[in-house]
């Protein structure tokens, strides 16, 4: 019987969040979302990245780096096999300013930039990652409570990378508003509210230089689980459910399956690319 209540309340409370999230959506004001500047879905094989030889002779270079910096599993940021997806995402197309919202304890940060520096081009491109935490602060030191022997900055500085890693302190929509510069890469992985985040890729959108590409954690299709635990962050999802009732042509393509383990002895991910029809 306790195990039942307990169940109950627990479906209560998903059912009540996500009501909460679709209050708060719909006040956010109709945005506009400029596609000009969006990869298109048709460019895209990610079979062909994924299973990519020379992409994955990099990664197993860049891992033995990364590994050293003994970045601990569960402390809600990407996990390693996420992690491994963004790098051969990058290793693929390249480019040559990245925007990351969300540092967290800076798994994906590490990634990115070893992805980067793996380019054939003999140049390192440019990483601008915020978060509304100083995820550095040596006064706080926030990267402890996730079993962290090291601060973002610092893992950059480990792998000699910190000419090229730009840390903001700030709200994503702020810097967003604010910010000057182009990317060719957005990796959205702030609070995965619903209303942030249709803000945040209208904005995102603005942003992008020519052939750009956006790429979304945690979004679950159709908001449902995809993993036997049952845990969904459905903001990603409403977001992009909105803007697609709003007639905008864009697709989410789902990374899916991918061919190394993700988490829970399975090779599931929440990453997804948000592309252009």
């Amino acid at each position: 019987m306790i195990k039942f209540i307990r169940k109950l309340l627990k479906s209560f409370y998903k059912f009540l969040h996500e009501i909460n999230q679709k209050l708060y959506l719909n006040k956010v004001p109709k945005q506009i979302f400029d596609l000009h500047n969006l990869k298109d879905i048709n460019e895209i094989d990610l079979s062909e990245i994924f299973n990519s030889k020379l992409i994955t002779e990099k990664w197993n270079l860049s891992e033995k780096k990364l590994e050293e910096l003994s970045i601990p599993n569960g402390t809600g940021g990407v996990n390693p096999g996420d992690r491994r997806a963004i790098y051969y995402l990058i290793a693929k197309f390249k480019p040559k300013d990245v925007l990351e919202i969300g540092t967290h304890i800076g798994a994906s940060t590490v990634t990115i930039a070893s992805a980067l520096a793996s380019q054939d081009e003999n140049k390192f491109s440019k990483i601008t990652t915020v978060d509304v935490q100083d995820v550095n602060s040596f006064e706080n030191k926030p990267w402890i409570d996730f079993g962290m022997k090291q601060s973002p900055k610092e893992m950059i500085n480990t792998l000699g990378f910190n000419n090229n890693v730009d840390f903001i302190v700030d709200t994503s929509l702020n810097f967003c508003k604010n910010c000057k510069k182009k990317f060719d890469f957005i990796f959205l992985d702030g609070d995965h509210s619903a209303k942030s985040v249709y803000s945040e890729i209208s904005i995102a959108l603005k942003l992008l230089r020519n052939n750009g590409i956006i790429l979304l954690h945690d979004f679950f299709p159709k908001g449902q689980p995809l993993w036997l635990d049952g845990k969904v962050a459905k903001g990603p999802y409403l977001a992009i459910k909105r803007i697609s009732n709003e007639g905008i042509r864009t697709k989410v393509l789902p990374l899916g399956k991918l061919p190394w383990p993700t988490k829970l002895g399975s090779n599931l991910t929440s990453l997804a690319l948000y592309l252009k029809e």
